[in-house]
This record gives C-alpha cells, sequence and structure tokens, in this order.
C-alpha cells in the first residue's frame, strides 16, 4: 500500500512535465505537417536572375573553328528557376555550312536552356541571305512583332502580323511558317501583296 501511494507520488510530481513534452512532441509534430506543403522563402521559387552580363558577344564554333552561331546584346539575364536566358536589343545570326545565313533582331528575346527554342518580340526583322546559286534573289526580309525560332530544326514561327519582302515583291498575313531548309512559306490567314515573277 504505501509502495503503491510512492510510484502514485512521483507520477503525479512528474506529470506536469510529461505533458510539457507531449505538448512538445505534439507541436513538433503538427509543424512539421504544416511546413511540408509550405513554400520554401530560400528565393529558389522567385524569377531572379543569377546572371547579369552587358555588352555581350558570344559565337559558337564548328571543329574547323568557323562561327556557326553570333550572338550580341545590350544585356543578357539568366535566370535559374526555369534555365532560360533574356535579351536586350539581341542580334543572332546563324551561319551553318549549306544553309543560307540568316540573321534575326528584335527589342528583346528568350531563349530556352536546352537553346531548341528563342522568342523575339518588338520590332523583330529576320533577314535570309541569298546564297551563290540565288544570288539573283537578293535576301528576304521578315518583320513582325513576335517571332518564335527553332534554331535546331531551322525554322521560325509568328501568329502574328508578318510582313516578307524580297526583290520580287511583298507579302503580308497573320501568321507564318518559314522554314529556312527547304525555303517554303506557309502562311495563316489575311494573305495579301504582290509577287513579280523572275526574269
Amino acid at each position: 500500500m504505501k509502495l503503491r501511494r510512492s510510484a502514485l507520488n512521483r507520477l503525479i510530481a512528474w506529470s506536469p512535465v510529461l505533458v510539457l513534452g507531449s505538448l512538445a512532441a505534439l507541436t513538433y509534430w503538427l509543424n512539421g505537417q504544416v511546413q511540408r506543403g509550405a513554400p520554401a522563402f530560400d528565393g529558389s521559387t522567385r524569377h531572379d536572375a543569377d546572371v547579369f552580363i552587358e555588352g555581350l558577344r558570344a559565337q559558337s564554333l564548328d571543329a574547323g573553328g568557323s562561327v556557326r552561331q553570333a550572338l550580341t546584346a545590350r544585356v543578357a539575364r539568366h535566370y535559374p528557376d526555369d534555365d532560360t536566358t533574356d535579351f536586350d536589343a539581341p542580334l543572332i545570326t546563324f551561319s551553318d555550312p549549306g544553309n543560307p545565313k540568316l540573321s534575326v533582331t528584335a527589342d528583346r528575346a528568350t531563349v530556352t536552356g536546352n537553346r531548341e527554342h528563342a522568342y523575339f518580340f518588338g520590332n523583330v526583322r529576320g533577314v535570309r541571305e541569298p546564297t551563290a546559286e540565288d544570288a539573283h534573289d537578293g535576301p528576304v526580309v521578315l518583320t513582325s512583332e513576335y517571332l518564335h525560332v527553332l534554331p535546331k530544326e531551322d525554322r521560325m514561327l509568328t501568329d502574328k502580323p508578318v510582313t516578307i519582302e524580297d526583290p520580287r515583291g511583298t507579302i503580308s498575313a497573320t501568321g507564318m511558317e518559314f522554314d529556312n531548309r527547304s525555303k517554303q512559306v506557309k502562311f495563316g490567314s489575311r494573305v495579301s501583296g504582290s509577287l513579280q515573277p523572275q526574269k
């Protein structure tokens, strides 16, 4: 009887500590459940630039040292959250062997991390220089407010109004797909303009 009363007294004496310990464990567990779905506040989810370059000049060379792609921009910013790079006043030139030289300028551009997509915005101007075989045709000049370039496929797309000019005349349309390899152009809607036959 005395032993039971002593154990009961000890239990009563320790009960505040046990209650507080249980509450602390419960609080820790609840905090873990709430924090699991909460966003991290370490900046990793923000669209902040981690690299900022002024007066960018970059070139991509082939095995023989010839320039195949060249890029200049007033400002370049890289964003680690989606691995994109934004450019102010970009000029990109593609000069792959066997293909006509192609250059694109704009007010700004965004290029994906894998370099498979380049998006140009504002005062977009694309110029396809003639090759030796079609030198008499002169350059083909494309203007629009938006252009999506797929460098690896050598294609350009837009769903905005676009104008294409060459020595034969001018064509305007809304929407276009231009394949630089096959030299084929597909227009969307509202096509207008005129082309003179080659002499």
